[in-house]
């Protein structure tokens, strides 16, 4: 395999990023979930406003993997880092570059000064918590996750 080159995303990554994020959705049995284009990933990404940043792993010509990532503000810690997802193609994957991309966001966040990074992961992916203790990441089990999905915001603002 090629020299791996872990840099910055550009709009000409979106294709790449959205299939990966579908390879992802496929994975984790919710493929009909994703809703989100290529076109949107790019406008939200690299356009006028960007929403998020990302850095993708490439070898030659190929974009194989990328760490999707937006700041987030803690009102008891100040500026921290979210990372959304974490991908390898998985042909790719038990390689190290995983690590490369995380390694790198690690950089990132304390270049920034930030107070944590943080992420969600499915209780039953086994091999991304294995991957992610290597890291001494601190598993939280009193916190609950919550959202309000977009059909209920939009009920809400109608009715208001």
């Amino acid at each position: 395999m090629s020299a791996i080159q872990i840099r910055q995303a550009n709009s000409d990554d979106a294709e790449a990023m959205h299939a990966m994020i579908c390879e992802l959705a496929d994975y984790e049995k919710a493929l009909d979930q994703v809703e989100l284009t290529a076109e949107r990933l790019r406008n939200d990404g690299f356009g006028d406003t960007s929403y998020f940043q990302a850095l993708v792993a490439q070898v030659g010509d190929e974009v194989i993997g990328m760490a999707l990532y937006y700041p987030r503000y803690s009102t008891w810690k100040g500026l921290t880092l979210y990372l959304e997802d974490l991908i390898v193609q998985e042909p790719f994957r038990r390689r190290g570059i995983g690590a490369q991309l995380l390694e790198k966001l690690l950089l990132i966040a304390e270049e920034k000064g930030v107070h944590r990074l943080e992420w969600q992961v499915l209780d039953w992916n086994e091999p991304a918590i294995e991957f992610y203790k290597k890291y001494k990441v601190v598993f939280e089990e009193e916190w609950l996750n919550c959202k309000i999905v977009r059909e209920e915001i939009q009920r809400f603002a109608q009715e208001k």
